[in-house]
């Protein structure tokens, strides 16, 4: 059986770009941010990360293991796989037509709503786990345990008061009666994510997949997560995901100031301070 990690210790690419450009990126178990000028290789140094975890995940490569150029170091040392989401934050048209044709929501236009569509299945298998233990520790005859059902479904509730919160100004707020993510008006009009801004789908996307992790370790990497977000969502985003989940090891690039406003400047790289030519 597969022994998952608590967080990734480093990041190694070797020869990034022609040059012989050789990366180690030392990461902190909760948040990791890479910073840098444009073209300086902060998306190449994420998408090389993702590429060297999914090797990882199929087994083509172990971590510490050097494959491709690639090196991942987990912690615990003897750990040999991570749980990791990968969230992409453009919301362009999605280009696929074969996937289109096998989706049965057309509502589904964008890599933004593609996402959403995946994560409702995952939010109902969450609500289905969540509702299994609630039943478990109220069953189990255990005074104290059906004292801690209550708890089991807080995340659920924080999750949902973030989305309220967040989308306070344009008059939503969730659905806490649907079993699908869906938003209410101000005049009660039922609404899909599908029909949320693109700044409202991303902060959506981000903070559903922290919440369907359910409280356990795992990787989250983002690219240029501001992207869309208004600056005080922006400057909030970390302080979110960590409340939301506080074993979450974040990992991300930015061009934001704002995103390390509020208190993350000492968990800040440059690109230029892990780089060395060979």
């Amino acid at each position: 059986m597969k022994k998952s990690a608590e967080y990734i210790k480093s990041i190694e690419i070797k020869a990034l770009w022609k040059g012989g450009r050789h990366i180690v990126w030392k990461l902190e178990p909760d948040v990791n941010i890479l910073s840098g000028i444009n073209g300086v290789g902060k998306s190449t140094i994420i998408n090389h990360s993702v590429h060297g975890l999914n090797m990882i995940d199929t087994g083509e490569l172990s971590p510490g293991e050097v494959y491709e150029g690639i090196s991942i170091k987990l912690f615990p040392e003897d750990a040999t796989s991570i749980k990791f989401d990968v969230i992409r934050s453009f919301d362009r048209p999605l280009l696929h037509s074969d996937l289109l044709e096998k989706l049965a929501d057309s509502r589904v236009k964008t890599e933004l709503d593609w996402q959403i569509y995946k994560l409702q299945k995952r939010y109902l298998d969450y609500q289905v786990n969540v509702g299994n233990k609630i039943i478990e520790l109220l069953t189990s005859g255990n005074p104290e345990d059906q004292l801690n059902a209550a708890l089991v479904n807080a995340p659920k509730k924080m999750f949902q008061d973030m989305m309220d919160e967040l989308l306070a100004d344009t008059n939503k707020t969730i659905d806490r009666k649907s079993n699908e993510i869906q938003f209410k008006s101000d005049n009660d009009e039922t609404l899909t994510p599908y029909q949320l801004s693109s700044g409202e789908k991303q902060v959506l996307v981000i903070l559903l997949t922290v919440l369907v992790e359910n409280g356990e370790h795992y990787a989250l990497i983002m690219d240029e997560p501001e992207i869309s977000l208004h600056i005080d969502w922006q400057q909030r985003l970390i302080g979110l995901i960590r409340r939301l989940n506080p074993n979450a090891q974040i990992i991300l690039s930015t061009h934001s100031p704002a995103l390390i406003m509020d208190g993350w400047l000492s968990n800040v790289t440059e690109v230029n301070d892990i780089t060395d030519i060979e």
